[in-house]
């Protein structure tokens, strides 16, 4: 295991859905996760997660996903980067989603276009 929380989760996550599993729990957490999850949920991507304060875990019911992974190194991005960043990671122009840290939080890359705003790569899925 490494020391970064968010990309082990996800690779966890992938290896749940291509294992044919729909539950995982994980168990380490930090808040950027939560945060992930959270933009996971709303796009469809994992159903649900239940955060367990006393095991400091995670379950989480994975829903329509295919691909999930963290960017390392993460990369900035100026608002005009982004673009090219989106045909890098993700496979078409209506599929997946880049979750982008800003100084507004995290947001989707859709979301970081519309407000003319760039920031850190994190990480896709789709």
């Amino acid at each position: 295991m490494s020391h970064d929380v968010v990309a082990d989760a996800l690779n966890m996550i992938r290896n749940a859905k291509k294992a044919g599993k729909e539950n995982i729990k994980i168990s380490r957490i930090s808040n950027l996760l939560i945060e992930v999850l959270k933009i996971m949920k709303q796009k469809g991507a994992i159903k649900r997660y239940k955060i367990d304060p006393k095991e400091k875990s995670i379950d989480i019911t994975i829903g329509d996903l295919t691909e999930c992974k963290s960017v390392k190194p993460r990369f900035s991005a100026k608002q005009d980067q982004v673009e090219s960043y989106r045909r890098r990671y993700l496979p078409s122009r209506n599929l997946g989603t880049l979750i982008i840290s800003t100084n507004k939080g995290l947001m989707t890359h859709e979301e970081a276009q519309e407000e003319k705003i760039g920031g850190s790569i994190i990480a896709y899925f789709y």
